[in-house]
């Protein structure tokens, strides 16, 4: 008699993928924590500061940082066979935001990284992933010698809605990372319309950089 594969056997699964972005702004961390995280050596596109970036990138609070990412970091985390996470770490200075809009395409939510001795400059990431509708967690990254606040005086500061997540974290750390991705994870899970509910639509992406009219509610 002719074969007939056993209805039992399992429908193949196909891979998944999913994109999580790291952003906020120059020398906040950001390559630092998809190097602590990343199950294979991160690809990163560090070039050395030169002269050439005197009075165009702001590097007040970050003297001793001496390379910028000029395209990206990425990143990878295998859960499974058929599921894996890619980390896509964005540049910080204002001249490299023109290249967030295609970073952005497909990607389930946002860490927004955030320096208390430096906190408006969050402010583009944020606005960035408000106006898109693109779900985000702050991550205020423990620098030794920064300032210490609670994560309710860091939402207010940054002027946050309720639900947005706002966690402590030292990128250095592999675990402090891993707990990050958790919470932004779980933070787009709750943000995900019902079943019956078409997603919300994204504004048209026509170039324009990253707003910057937040307020911060500091003194």
């Amino acid at each position: 008699m002719p074969y007939r594969p056993s209805d039992t056997v399992e429908a193949e699964v196909l891979p998944a993928t999913v994109k999580i972005l790291i952003a906020g702004g120059f020398g906040v961390g950001k390559t630092t924590l998809v190097g602590a995280i990343s199950e294979i050596r991160p690809l990163r596109t560090e070039e050395l500061l030169s002269d050439r970036s005197i009075g165009v990138d702001d590097t007040s609070g970050v003297h001793r940082k001496t390379t910028t990412t000029v395209a990206m970091d990425f990143g990878r985390i295998t859960f499974r066979a058929d599921l894996t996470m890619y980390l896509f770490g964005t540049p910080g200075q204002e001249r490299f935001w023109f290249m967030w809009d295609e970073l952005a395409s497909g990607a389930i939510g946002a860490v927004v990284l955030a320096d208390t001795r430096r906190l408006a400059d969050c402010f583009p990431s944020v606005d960035y992933f408000e106006n898109r509708n693109i779900p985000f967690v702050i991550a205020v990254n423990c620098f030794d010698d920064a300032p210490r606040y609670r994560p309710e005086d860091v939402r207010s500061a940054v002027d946050l809605e309720d639900p947005i997540p706002v966690v402590m974290c030292d990128a250095r750390q592999r675990n402090s990372s891993r707990d990050v991705l958790i919470a932004l994870v779980e933070h787009s899970l709750r943000t995900l319309p019902p079943p019956d509910e078409p997603p919300h639509e994204q504004p048209p992406q026509n170039g324009r950089e990253p707003q910057t009219g937040r307020q911060s509610q500091t003194g």
